[in-house]
């Protein structure tokens, strides 16, 4: 009998041979959708990811104006079935390098429980904003319930000044920080 008959048509691997089993051989039983998971399934159990959204504005605008765009982000993210579950203000800081003729920008982190069509979404409007230079998403696990590691190194930096300064007046005593006391006379020649 010849490969590829009616009888005995061709297999996935090659010429069939006469086993039954390669002739009741489907790839894909009938009623699944092939390699693609279930749909009713696909989401069971599974809530929406989490991300973490940091982005830059520039500089020159004011508190007001940064939380503006915080709040018109926050509803686009909301608006698409989103939830925005904490912003953290990190104030203005220095970049490493200019970015579009800036020195600064004011930081700001958004932890979201979103959809990917919504991060998108922001991210679009972000990069037609002139006032945004910089955008960052990452997707993690869970969301930090405290504060950020930005706002512990700032508390802990403020930490650190507060003890520098008592340690001073303690060395420096009344006499100034130069060592000038003011009993000293000054003469002219």
């Amino acid at each position: 009998m010849a490969c590829g008959s009616k009888r005995y048509p061709a297999g996935p691997y090659g010429p069939t041979s006469r086993v039954p089993a390669f002739l009741s051989f489907r790839a894909f039983p009938k009623g699944t959708r092939g390699l693609a998971p279930d749909r009713r399934n696909l989401w069971k159990g599974i809530g929406m990811p989490l991300y973490e959204h940091v982005y830059l504005a520039r500089q020159d605008l004011s508190q007001q104006q940064v939380d503006e765009l915080t709040a018109h982000y926050k509803g686009v993210i909301e608006q698409m079935g989103g939830n925005v579950a904490k912003v953290e203000y990190w104030g203005v800081k220095s970049l490493t390098y200019r970015i579009r003729k800036n020195r600064k920008a004011h930081f700001t982190l958004l932890n979201l429980d979103a959809p990917p069509a919504a991060v998108g979404e922001v991210e679009r409007q972000q990069h037609i904003n002139e006032d945004v230079l910089r955008a960052m998403t990452v997707r993690v696990e869970e969301l930090e319930s405290g504060p950020s590691a930005m706002m512990r190194k700032v508390d802990r930096d403020r930490d650190r000044d507060e003890r520098r300064g008592e340690r001073r007046r303690d060395r420096d005593g009344p006499r100034g920080p130069r060592g000038d006391s003011d009993d000293v006379e000054m003469t002219e020649h």
